[in-house]
């Protein structure tokens, strides 16, 4: 029998977009209303600290590795987590404060 070949949907290309683009903000600055954490983060090899820093706010808030149904019924840019500021830890190799 004949094979049939399938095609993807462009509007569904299988890829991966850097967390960096939207949950790094280093320009960002604090408001009083804020939640504010620390992490201390090893980034895995050839990962930069701002992929590893935006990947902890991405996934300790709004952040999936899938699109979810609840995706439009919120303001991201509200309630996102955020990594704005990032820091080498005194003493430690390759240990950042985000």
């Amino acid at each position: 029998s004949p094979q049939t070949e399938t095609k993807a949907s462009v509007g569904f290309k299988a890829g991966v977009k850097d967390y960096k683009l939207t949950y790094y903000t280093p320009e960002y600055e604090t408001k009083d209303t804020d939640i504010l954490a620390a992490f201390r983060v090893t980034p895995q090899p050839g990962v930069p600290p701002e992929e590893a820093g935006a990947a902890v706010a991405a996934e300790s808030s709004t952040g999936t590795w899938t699109t979810v149904w609840t995706d439009g019924l919120t303001s991201l840019d509200r309630y996102k987590g955020r990594c704005y500021h990032i820091e080498p830890v005194a003493g430690e190799i390759n240990l950042l404060l985000m």
